[in-house]
């Protein structure tokens, strides 16, 4: 089994016909990921990467009963084609767009509310990724192979550097999940730390934090008692006290979102937590 997507899930790419949407949906199919269409305004009746183009989420939903979606679309109409999917009954919803505004994501939240079966994935994210079966966004699937580690992150560089670790010490990924780094998000540590739970084939989980927010601290409360081994890893631990660094949402206020917090959090419960990248393999045992 596997968390979110499966080789059953039929998929489509919002901006199947824009350069980036079309090289990812290519390798996307490349992988074995079921890519039943595309969407993009104005462009309905054609094919894009050898599958049918729709001018709306709700036809390609009616013509090919796609439960999920990835976004490639600018970050000014990003939000509307989130909230699109979610109206045409798309059940999983990966925006990989980055730059959205941050007042126009609290509308897609609000929005997202009266659709509760959806799940958003991101925005600014790299997807995710099912070794042997399939994935959404833009996680290179070369470097993954089939296994019961489950590994969750909001770096997308270290999810990649994650998973070529543990692909090169034999240990196999059941689902990679990029959570994105912006501060107001779709699903969070917390959501994806409660379906590794639930997923039999997961024996093992990867978590990969950054300084900023306080969700790292949420997901370790979770994981108190989880049948799941677990690893973290909290990127930042060096940044300049005051200092923004890297994603948007990685900003520290006063004692909240600091690698120490953290760090304590995860060791409160006694979830180990690697000094680097490489440790992550020894730690899990």
């Amino acid at each position: 089994m596997s968390i979110l997507l499966d080789a059953e899930s039929k998929v489509i790419v919002q901006g199947i016909t824009g350069r980036e949407g079309g090289f990812h949906a290519e390798r996307m199919r490349e992988m074995g990921t079921r890519l039943v269409g595309g969407v993009s305004p104005g462009k309905g009746g054609g094919t894009a990467v050898g599958v049918p183009v729709f001018d709306t989420v709700a036809e390609a939903v009616i013509a090919t009963g796609a439960t999920a979606t990835g976004i490639f679309v600018p970050p000014p109409f990003a939000p509307d084609a989130i909230m699109e999917a979610a109206d045409a009954g798309i059940e999983l919803i990966v925006c990989i767009t980055e730059g959205i505004a941050i007042q126009d994501m609290i509308r897609v939240k609000d929005y997202l509310k009266g659709f509760p079966d959806a799940r958003l994935l991101g925005p600014n994210c790299p997807g995710l990724l099912t070794p042997g079966a399939g994935k959404i966004g833009i996680i290179p699937a070369q470097i993954a192979t089939p296994g019961s580690v489950g590994l969750v992150s909001r770096s997308g560089t270290l999810t990649y550097e994650a998973m070529a670790v543990l692909s090169r010490a034999g240990r196999g990924q059941s689902t990679v999940v990029g959570i994105g780094g912006d501060p107001v998000l779709g699903l969070s540590f917390s959501d994806v730390v409660g379906l590794f739970e639930s997923d039999p084939q997961t024996t093992h989980l990867v978590l990969i934090g950054e300084i900023g927010g306080s969700d790292e601290e949420r997901a370790a409360e979770l994981l108190a008692g989880s049948r799941l081994k677990t690893v973290a890893f909290i990127s930042g631990r060096t940044a300049p006290e005051g200092k923004r660094m890297g994603h948007a949402g990685a900003i520290v206020s006063g004692n909240k979102g600091t690698a120490k917090s953290k760090v304590e959090a995860f060791e409160r419960v006694g979830v180990p937590v690697a000094e680097t990248t490489d440790q992550i393999v020894e730690l899990l045992g």
